[in-house]
């Protein structure tokens, strides 16, 4: 157990290490933007219908899940995943902190209007128990979900696995199951029950989301196989590789 273990921290502490730090910061960061802009709720004309702002930038953690997935395999891109949604926690953290300090916000000097301003902030910028879960519960699972059936779908193809047709194919069918996974978790566990939306939103808002990210993966799925084939090209994540016995 013990062995095992220390494993898991060496093989994890070295994909740290192996993974290009650009790359890893985009994804973390995409992970923390999209959590906080699920806080605010998107009018829309249709009762039915209902979206949040998270909807915005959710689609790039999702492609760095697809070139992660593609060029690691589905339990490192999983790896990378919980690692992003720790410094989500870390970065939520620290704005609670801030949220506890006594002051005022620069948004706030309306006259009259202060203390109901900074408190609307404070709470914004400091979250709430459930959303915080919520989100993080929707995006581990969504995240496993796009991970390992990113890799599946890869395996089909026996002839020219590397090509774009696979990549692309691979990429668009695990991003749309697990977005609608993702959004259908979160709006079920949070909005659902704290923001009063009815089953049919729930549902709409999972579907929907799914296809506008489908659409951002379909838009940007050539810089996706452009970074996978270059990272393949350059050996990126050799030691890693070599590791985990997969050179």
């Amino acid at each position: 157990m013990y062995h095992r273990l220390t494993r898991e921290i060496q093989e994890w502490k070295t994909l740290l290490r192996s993974v290009p730090s650009l790359f890893l910061t985009l994804f973390a960061a995409s992970v923390v933007i999209m959590n906080l802009l699920a806080n605010k709720s998107i009018n829309l004309p249709w009762d039915w219908l209902a979206l949040d702002c998270g909807i915005i930038v959710s689609w790039v953690s999702f492609l760095c899940m697809d070139i992660a997935a593609k060029h690691f395999g589905p339990k490192a891109a999983t790896r990378l995943s919980l690692t992003a949604v720790f410094v989500n926690l870390l970065v939520c953290l620290v704005l609670f902190i801030a949220s506890l300090i006594s002051g005022m916000w620069g948004e706030a000097y309306v006259d009259g209007s202060e203390e109901l301003i900074c408190n609307a902030l404070d709470r914004t910028i400091g979250g709430t128990w459930y959303v915080l879960l919520g989100s993080t519960i929707a995006f581990i699972v969504s995240a496993v979900v796009n991970n390992f059936l990113n890799y599946a779908v890869g395996k089909l193809f026996r002839k020219h696995p590397d090509g774009f047709a696979a990549y692309a194919c691979r990429s668009y069918v695990s991003t749309a199951i697990a977005q609608f996974a993702d959004n259908l978790v979160f709006a079920l566990l949070v909005s659902h029950f704290f923001f009063g939306w009815t089953m049919l939103q729930c549902i709409t808002c999972a579907i929907t989301g799914m296809i506008v990210e489908l659409l951002c993966e379909v838009i940007f799925s050539p810089i996706g196989y452009r970074v996978s084939r270059k990272w393949k090209t350059e050996q990126v994540g050799k030691t890693y590789f070599e590791l985990v016995g997969q050179a």
